[in-house]
């Protein structure tokens, strides 16, 4: 690993109770049987996830350390649109500040919940022709190295696991014409 802000971090202990990154409500349902129950409900906002290809054919990542998986991935750069911030706009901020790169174009690929569970959009971008134009500007919680990788070798990081946002990189592929469908 070639920069030191892309390191694992050292968990200091667990709460019980959320840390307030996170929002979590119930949500109390009567289902059709006229039984009740209680479901716990992830509140957010609109996030962005960034397939970012250079002009030749490099992937721009982030690696970075995950505290859900508990290590270092390699990831596609992304995070939250700010209050009413358009995904796009997003997008190319979070790009700029996360790798210092900047896209010709931004295309929204993909809309899609988290999970059945959430209220929070996630959305894949694919930014093409992309290029380094500054240094990364990090947020204090930012701790991340910018990694380029061939599109084929991307395409078997994506399938290995070893990364989050694995729909949001293959919608992000498939919209380039990386992905073929066979039949």
């Amino acid at each position: 690993m070639g920069d030191a802000r892309a390191r694992e971090w050292t968990q200091m202990g667990e709460l019980d109770e959320p840390a307030g990154f996170l929002n979590v409500r119930g949500r109390r349902y009567r289902y059709p049987d006229g039984n009740e129950d209680v479901w716990d409900i992830l509140e957010g906002g609109a996030t962005v996830a960034i397939v970012a290809v250079t002009e030749d054919e490099q992937v721009v990542l982030a690696r970075q350390y995950r505290p859900g998986p508990g290590r270092v991935l390699l990831e596609l750069p992304g995070g939250k649109a700010d209050g009413d911030e358009p995904v796009e706009v997003a997008a190319a901020r979070e790009l700029l500040e996360e790798t210092g790169y900047e896209a010709a174009t931004l295309e929204v690929v993909m809309r899609t919940f988290l999970s059945s569970y959430a209220t929070h959009r996630r959305h894949a971008v694919l930014a093409r022709g992309c290029r380094k134009v500054a240094e990364p500007r990090l947020d204090d919680a930012e701790f991340i190295e910018t990694v380029l990788m061939p599109v084929g070798a991307f395409i078997r990081h994506v399938l290995s696991g070893q990364m989050t946002d694995t729909d949001a990189a293959f919608a992000g592929l498939a919209a380039a014409g990386y992905l073929r469908p066979t039949m």
